[in-house]
């Protein structure tokens, strides 16, 4: 039922009312509104005391009564506090739980739908991305300073590590123990123990000295470094690769372009093989990232150290880079003259069903497919004579694209800070 008193107190300006009387209106309003979203939890006693607090506050107001009026404030929002006490309480943790909680499903929504952390595990992108790189200095050497550890580690991601021998032992195996952005290789030795190395494997088998050998009567065995009791199985640096960003978003909306960095996985991509340990650690993985080099539609060649498209150089900025070898491009890690592009070695290729680079004069055509998905790209590594790419198993699909790579992360000082191009 609608009284003066309402028709009054909705025509009144509130900047005409005193300050106590904004106040309890204010309240009344709150208390109504509290009732209708609460009401679901609240009992029909508790839904009738307030009612029967917001009667009497309007009651003290309608007679002027400023102290009437507070106290009747103060017990209808005493009465609605105790009204939930019981229903929304929480303890400390329940709340930080629930930051916590609702902090995570945010992240993950992040990571599926806009943008996704991806670490460069191996040395197939150098020297535009770094991967992982193990430097074993021997058994002289000491790392230097605190100080000096913690800035290299912030700027250069170089984090120094001694192993030592504690018995007789050889490296019998090597597996992967990644765990999310973590790059790490398992390796087992003669006497049962393990030892977790946060590298690649192709770095690891390096270290560990993995390859294979043939007796006089032609029988071949892997063999690996001994190490005899006290011997420095490492002692060096190991610098971490770099941690990038991939846009999730773009190819949503437009179409990937040539010559950019992209992440793709690996689903139905044939990228296994016994290869040289230097490009096994690049097989099996569930991601990787390279430049893409060829869209549906192009027929690619290698005309060492440039890489065609019918017939023609192509241009686009970041594969004229690696083709034309001039500044961090003319030299590889270890100071080697880089060849630009080339074709797959034979060695490894050979492992693969049908490698589509191999011999001078292969043409790589990809296909444009009417059926959603199964368009088809070329991925090459910018460091091509380390990387296991298009060259030896092929197309990547359309379903397999992730994104384009976006920024560089970290290691700030590893001169790849910022946006990749």
């Amino acid at each position: 039922m609608i009284t003066l008193f309402d028709v009054v107190d909705f025509i009144r300006p509130n900047f005409l009312l005193p300050g106590w009387k904004k106040e309890a209106k204010h309240l009344r309003k709150g208390a109504k509104k509290f009732i209708h979203y609460k009401r679901d939890l609240l009992s029909e006693d508790r839904i009738a005391e307030i009612e029967s607090r917001r009667a009497d506050l309007k009651e003290a107001l309608q007679r002027g009564d400023r102290q009437a009026t507070e106290e009747a404030g103060r017990q209808l929002q005493d009465t609605c506090e105790r009204a939930t006490s019981k229903v929304f309480h929480q303890t400390w943790w329940e709340e930080n739980l629930e930051v916590i909680f609702v902090a995570l499903v945010v992240a993950l929504g992040l990571r599926t739908y806009v943008v996704q952390p991806f670490r460069i595990p191996t040395g197939s992108m150098q020297p535009t991305l770094n991967g992982i790189v193990i430097r074993n200095e021997g058994a002289d050497f000491k790392a230097p300073w605190i100080g000096q550890q913690v800035w290299d580690f912030v700027f250069k991601g170089k984090r120094y590590y001694k192993l030592i021998a504690d018995a007789d032992k050889q490296a019998v195996d090597a597996r992967d123990a990644s765990w999310f952005l973590f790059t790490r290789t398992e390796v087992t030795f003669s006497d049962g123990s393990k030892e977790k190395i946060p590298a690649a494997g192709g770095e690891v088998g390096d270290l560990m000295g993995f390859r294979l050998e043939q007796d006089p009567l032609g029988r071949i065995s892997r063999r690996s470094n001994s190490y005899r009791k006290g011997d420095a199985i490492l002692n060096g640096s190991i610098t971490s690769g770099d941690l990038v960003l991939v846009d999730r978003i773009s190819y949503h909306f437009r179409q990937p372009k040539r010559g950019e960095v992209f992440v793709f996985d690996t689903r139905g991509l044939p990228t296994g093989g016994d290869l040289r340990h230097d490009l096994a650690s690049q097989s099996g993985g569930s991601h990787y990232i390279k430049r893409l080099c060829g869209v549906p539609g192009d027929a690619l060649s290698i005309d060492e150290p440039d890489l065609l498209n019918h017939g023609e150089i192509v241009q686009a900025p970041g594969i004229r880079r690696v083709a034309d070898r001039e500044g961090v491009y003319a030299v590889d890690y270890d100071g080697h003259p880089r060849r630009g592009y080339h074709l797959a070695d034979k060695a490894n290729a050979t492992k693969f069903r049908r490698p589509p680079l191999i011999e001078p004069g292969d043409v790589f055509e990809l296909k444009e497919s009417s059926k959603q998905g199964m368009s088809e790209y070329a991925a090459l590594g910018d460091n091509t004579g380390n990387s296991l790419d298009s060259r030896f198993w092929g197309p990547v699909h359309e379903f397999n694209l992730v994104g384009p790579g976006w920024v560089s992360l970290w290691p700030f000082g590893s001169g790849h800070w910022g946006r990749i191009k």
